[in-house]
């Protein structure tokens, strides 16, 4: 039976493809640094911002002769989860997939900073001289206009401003992204929306379809049974949508990253009709094969319905062939939203 959470609040795991090795500063190579600090979760529209403009700062070092590297330094886990456990987000993205995104964007490397009492006890101060300075050699450091760092989070911007005149880097605040008819891109935000079940919402946020990545586990196999098997899928703990069936776009990613976009129809939830327990079942369409074991991202496109419970086998199957063929209308172009899967 495949597995997920839905949002439950936990503090995020160290994702099992991402080695201590990442905990540490990026390989900068000797060079110097255009900084962005911050939780990146999710690598939506505002952040993205922050590395255009850290990208701005890069290229006008060059012009100068002196190349900076763009380096978005993210925390491990979050830092409520260690301050604040009870209000600790469920993450938008593993660790690893935050990484990626981030080089996708723009990123010439990653610094992953692990969060924990330790690191949360830094003065603003000490974060300055040992983080952005000793370990990132920053020169540029690119900030929203929400940004507090040190202990307490007693940092401003304002005093990142003087200690950066003090120790040779400069500080640039970013205006937040408003979207039209969405408003303000936050990770909050992009959380609400995906327990809203508002995909357009979260996927105008995001500039990218939110994905969550499985592996491929033996189920009961009802679906075989009615004419539309699915993959069952254990995934990753990163947040869900809401409840119910959707339009979803689909890639298998391991044991190696296939070209071949797929898609389908999933349902997330509790498959009231079988009391089978929660579960997210993926159909893809115009597919053979078997992928057990195999790790399969999902891209979810549309809210088709809420879950329901059925009579019977035969509604049950009368509607799956009524979400399928709905699926089938919202996924015939190709769109830009699905490219980064």
């Amino acid at each position: 039976m495949g597995t997920c959470s839905r949002g439950t609040r936990s503090a995020p795991r160290i994702d099992p493809r991402v080695d201590g090795a990442h905990h540490r500063a990026p390989m900068t190579r000797g060079r110097r640094t255009a900084v962005i600090p911050g939780n990146h979760d999710g690598v939506h529209a505002g952040h993205r911002a922050l590395i255009d403009e850290a990208r701005r700062r890069a290229a006008m070092s060059q012009a100068s002769g002196a190349g900076l590297d763009v380096v978005p330094l993210t925390f491990d886990p979050h830092p409520l989860a260690v301050l604040a456990p009870e209000r600790a987000p469920v993450p938008i993205t593993t660790i690893a997939r935050r990484i990626e995104l981030l080089r996708a964007a723009g990123a010439d490397d990653v610094a992953v900073a692990r969060f924990d009492a330790a690191y949360a006890a830094r003065t603003a101060d000490e974060f300055v001289e040992h983080v952005l300075v000793d370990e990132l050699a920053a020169r540029e450091v690119i900030v929203g206009p929400d940004f507090r760092f040190g202990a307490g989070r007693t940092g401003t911007i304002d005093r990142l401003r003087e200690l950066g005149s003090a120790h040779g880097f400069g500080v640039t605040e970013v205006a937040p992204v408003e979207l039209p008819d969405v408003g303000r891109v936050s990770s909050t935000r992009v959380r609400e929306a995906l327990r809203e079940g508002a995909i357009d919402r979260a996927t105008r946020m995001l500039g990218r379809v939110h994905e969550v990545d499985g592996t491929i586990v033996e189920g009961f196999r009802r679906g075989r049974t009615i004419g539309f098997p699915t993959a069952n899928l254990d995934c990753d703990p990163v947040l869900m949508p809401l409840d119910g069936v959707y339009a979803v776009v689909a890639r298998v990613i391991a044991p190696q990253r296939d070209p071949q976009l797929l898609r389908g129809v999933a349902n997330l939830g509790t498959r009231p009709t079988f009391a089978a327990g929660r579960s997210v079942e993926v159909h893809l369409f115009d597919f053979t094969g078997d992928l057990y074991g195999a790790r399969l991202r999902v891209g979810f496109v549309a809210r088709l319905r809420g879950e329901q419970k059925f009579d019977g086998i035969d509604a049950l199957r009368a509607q799956i062939a009524t979400d399928a063929q709905a699926a089938r209308a919202r996924l015939v172009d190709d769109e830009p939203t699905w490219r980064l899967l």
